[in-house]
């Protein structure tokens, strides 16, 4: 298990985009609460989620590349063939290719690292990375005029631009309804209700409004969504 925490740490040491040793160490934290609240297997939920961004098709732009290099290492360090195919399969079917893309089978081991990996990308440090891996791709902050877009296929996602506040619409808000255990579930609700509050501030500052209160002073939600793309 160190192995596999040493080698992600060497190939991510030069991460800049939020997804880098710490990320995983956040996902590997909450994938082992998340395993012994669903009985399932320890040691394969540490290994996924040890390995699940090395080589991770965001950076390659080949769908297989993180699957294929864990499979490499894994059979490296003496794991079993049948196992190895397992645990690289769970890590081909984790990561987000698009709101419209179809749903990957997991095992409940895929399934608690897959959980744990989209609960880091809500809350605080959901919206710090997500801000931070817009930088990186070049993309703006935010732009009223351009739409939201539900990708369909992952080439979509890949290739898409868009604004980092569409981010939220199209991928971040998705995610606490696409949680697999009742575990992660209730520990998305608050994070998705931060995002939201967060949203209600960022437009209310962008418009350089204040809220608007109610005769008893109360602020109400001035949270506005972004028009889909045709």
């Amino acid at each position: 298990m160190q192995s596999a925490l040493d080698h992600a740490s060497s190939e991510l040491a030069a991460d800049a985009t939020g997804h880098d040793i710490h990320h995983v160490m956040r996902v590997f934290r909450m994938a082992r609460r998340l395993a012994r609240a669903e009985a399932a297997n320890l040691e394969d939920v540490e290994l996924i989620a040890a390995l699940h961004d090395v080589a991770d098709f965001k950076f390659t732009g080949d769908e297989h590349s993180g699957s294929r290099t864990a499979r490499t290492w894994l059979l490296a360090q003496g794991v079993d063939t049948d196992r190895a195919d397992r645990l690289a399969g769970d890590i081909a079917g984790l990561s987000f290719k698009g709101a419209e893309t179809p749903t990957t089978p997991l095992t409940l081991e895929g399934m608690c690292v897959q959980d744990a990996d989209r609960l880091d990308a809500l809350g605080a440090v959901g919206i710090a990375r997500c801000f931070t891996y817009g930088g990186h791709k070049g993309r703006a902050m935010h732009d009223p005029s351009v739409p939201v877009q539900l990708h369909a296929t992952t080439k979509q996602y890949l290739n898409h631009r868009g604004t980092s506040i569409n981010h939220f619409y199209e991928k971040l808000l998705l995610l606490k309804e696409r949680l697999n255990t009742e575990s992660a579930r209730d520990i998305a609700e608050k994070r998705h209700v931060f995002m939201e509050m967060y949203l209600e501030q960022f437009y209310a500052e962008w418009e350089s409004s204040a809220q608007r209160s109610t005769n008893d002073g109360a602020p109400q939600p001035s949270l506005s969504y972004p028009d889909l793309a045709p």
